[in-house]
């Protein structure tokens, strides 16, 4: 096999492929033997076919198609292993030439256009000093956590009242276009100043008791008419306003198991300390990846920017069409972002030989499951059958390589070194627990495995019953 490769882009190449016949020949001759299975030729049990006949009667060339289906991607794995590239999406695969019969002069010879990871040298991870902000916990964090539990306790009364900011409203709403109703909706709930509904909403409400109502000018942003401009006739039904309870030893009672409010206080700032403790593991991690993608000129595929881009966009706007420029820059610079990222992370999980194991892939993939409320081993059999198996094991290797990789930084602030080993683990508490969950994920994975094949099995008795 030769192998010759020409740079497009600074992260795309094109891989020019020429397969030697006798290289070839070993995919021709199955190829021989699977059409055989599939055709009934008189005098020969079905598979028993020799291969020169089946090539009489079908002609080389159905044999070198087939051939070549599974030829082109077993030797351009083999051609990205030879020159050490590391693919980042599918490849664009074309093929030039196929030949004509088993010894003939032309040769396979295909292309292979894909988007590589960047090359560039990581630095030393232990020489890396990283300074990182204090775990600070004060007293306006835990009356916040505290207004934020007396909010939850809080009452609506109604109220005799002009509506104000924070104040919650029953109301209808009519919307109009050139006079003609294209909405209309009773008994909606809304609180002022929450920004949940139409712009203007807010200010129209404002001042306004119950029975009276104002029309106003909106841009309505879903159903038939998405984007277009209406008159939008709000009335209110009703007004109420929020009434928080006591800050006081009986709710302090009601709201926890303590029977003060001091009590109660001491423990929201030892819940506040540990939210702090997690919010300066986030800004080291943060803090970790902007140090080494400013310290390191990472290229960032374009086509798979633009794939990324166009994602973030559909999460964000229905289409992504009427996406605002705002909207478009946010996406794109979140692509990079992201992008930037799994570069760099595969990057140092190549560099520090990362290895996943089984359980690594099962607990992640577990984890999900329960997230969404799933089943574990309906949801890694999903996985499994869908051939997501790859990705969530890439995923799972970042993670374990951020990790080791943060562990062997020091974190620092005002010159102090900063223990995130609460967060980031011990490599050998890491082994050990990995020790201990090997067993356990090799009981989910054989009983996914099996599911899988049962679903195989089954679904290969319907075909011989069809």
């Amino acid at each position: 096999m030769k192998i010759s490769v020409r740079n497009l882009e600074p992260t795309k190449v094109r891989l020019t492929i020429t397969v030697e016949n006798d290289e070839l020949k070993p995919y021709l001759d199955k190829a021989r033997t699977d059409i055989a299975k599939q055709v009934n030729i008189p005098g020969f049990r079905r598979g028993h076919v020799p291969g020169k006949l089946v090539e009489q009667r079908f002609g080389f060339g159905a044999i070198a198609g087939e051939a070549v289906q599974d030829a082109v991607p077993e030797f351009y794995d083999k051609a990205v292993q030879e020159k050490d590239l590391r693919p980042m999406d599918q490849p664009k695969l074309d093929v030039k030439d196929i030949p004509d019969t088993e010894d003939s002069d032309t040769k396979l010879k295909f292309t292979a256009e894909v988007e590589v990871r960047p090359k560039f040298d990581l630095p030393e991870l232990s020489d890396l000093t990283i300074e990182i902000p204090a775990a600070e916990v004060t007293d306006d964090d835990v009356n916040q956590r505290l207004e934020s539990l007396r909010k939850s306790y809080a009452t609506l009364a109604s109220v005799d009242r002009p509506a104000a900011k924070d104040d919650f409203t029953n109301i209808d709403l009519t919307a109009r276009i050139d006079d003609e109703v294209v909405d209309s909706q009773e008994g909606v709930s809304y609180q002022l100043g929450s920004g949940t509904m139409l712009d203007g909403m807010d200010e129209a409400l404002e001042g306004l008791s119950a029975g009276e109502e104002t029309t106003f000018e909106g841009t309505l942003e879903a159903g038939e008419h998405e984007g277009e401009k209406a008159q939008i006739t709000v009335k209110v039904n009703s007004v109420k306003e929020e009434q928080l309870p006591e800050l006081n030893d009986e709710f302090a009672t009601e709201a926890s198991e303590y029977d003060t409010l001091d009590e109660f206080k001491e423990q929201l700032r030892k819940d506040s300390a540990e939210v702090a403790e997690a919010r300066q593991a986030t800004e080291a991690r943060d803090a970790f990846l902007a140090k080494l993608e400013g310290d390191i000129e990472i290229a960032v595929p374009k086509g798979l920017k633009e794939k990324l881009t166009e994602q973030n966009l559909g999460a964000v706007v229905a289409d992504p069409k009427k996406a605002t420029k705002e909207q478009k820059q946010e996406a794109e610079e979140q692509a990079e972002k992201q992008l930037r990222d799994q570069i760099l992370l595969d990057a140092i999980t190549e560099k520090l030989d990362v290895k996943v194991s089984q359980s690594d892939v099962i607990n992640f993939l577990a984890s999900v499951a329960q997230q969404y409320g799933m089943d574990p081993n309906q949801f890694i059999s999903s996985v499994v059958r869908n051939g997501q198996l790859p990705g969530a094991a890439q995923e799972v290797a970042r993670s374990k390589g951020l990790l080791a990789a943060m562990r062997a930084v020091t974190f620092q602030h005002d010159g102090q070194d900063v223990d995130l080993s609460k967060f980031l683990g011990e490599e050998e508490e890491q082994v050990e627990n990995e020790a201990k969950a090997e067993e356990e994920a090799s009981v989910q994975a054989a009983e996914a495995a099996a599911a899988v094949a049962a679903e195989a099995s089954d679904k290969a008795e319907e075909a011989k019953e069809d």
